[in-house]
């Protein structure tokens, strides 16, 4: 289990645990954490979900795939280092700590 910490574009933090094996999307949603709207459910088809990872978290997360990159593009003022998509980060030990930012929008 990891301890995420979710912030809101207003400032807003959510501090939840995620099981291993979910996606940090799956715990923003299984946790009603407002801002990750996930429209496809995780498929990697739409960038709803989309965050920016806590500067400290960057280099410390699998690197993004290309189907995650093309995604990116379509998401709200998308950051070429900090941007992920969380239906692709796979909920570990390792990631105990982690803090995403959510955008403004989701679009």
């Amino acid at each position: 289990m990891a301890k995420i910490t979710y912030i809101e574009a207003n400032g807003t933090e959510h501090v939840v645990d995620v099981p291993n094996g979910l996606t940090v999307m799956e715990g923003a949603r299984d946790n009603d954490i407002p801002g990750i709207e996930a429209d496809c459910g995780g498929a990697c088809a739409c960038s709803t979900c989309h965050v920016y990872v806590a500067p400290d978290w960057v280099d410390r997360l699998p690197a993004k795939d290309p189907m995650e990159e093309d995604m990116l593009d379509f998401a709200w003022q998308p950051d070429p280092v900090r941007s992920r998509l969380t239906c692709q980060i796979k909920v570990t030990e390792a990631l105990d700590g982690l803090v995403v930012n959510m955008p403004e929008k989701q679009i």
